[in-house]
């Protein structure tokens, strides 16, 4: 997809894990689809997690589903898929940060 971070840009769909997608649900109300939906509504904030990347590399992207919520997504990649580890509601400095970004993107969407 056009405009997409690296990693993913070559991201072809996703992996849940039954225990993380029920915690998901459970502990922060987020569903697997609106999880989805942040990978997908530009702009997105992918960064590495470096502090939780242990044996393989792990991701945070801060997006918005399409309900326009702030979701922070913790994730892996496997092969061309995202393997979601958490989802849950933005902090109020990662919707400062994002906020940052988006206003940035608004004024020139080839960021």
């Amino acid at each position: 997809m056009a405009n997409l971070p690296e990693p993913l840009a070559h991201l072809t769909g996703f992996q849940w894990d039954a225990g993380n997608s029920e915690k998901n649900w459970h502990s922060h109300a987020v569903s697997c689809a609106e999880a989805e939906e942040a990978f997908l509504n530009l702009p997105v904030v992918v960064t590495p997690d470096l502090k939780h990347s242990r044996g393989e590399p792990r991701f945070a992207l801060l997006g918005r589903s399409n309900a326009d919520r702030p979701l922070f997504v913790a994730f892996t990649t496997r092969d061309t898929l995202a393997r979601v580890i958490s989802a849950r509601p933005m902090n109020r400095i990662e919707r400062r940060i994002y906020e940052q970004v988006r206003q940035g993107f608004e004024e020139d969407p080839s960021l």
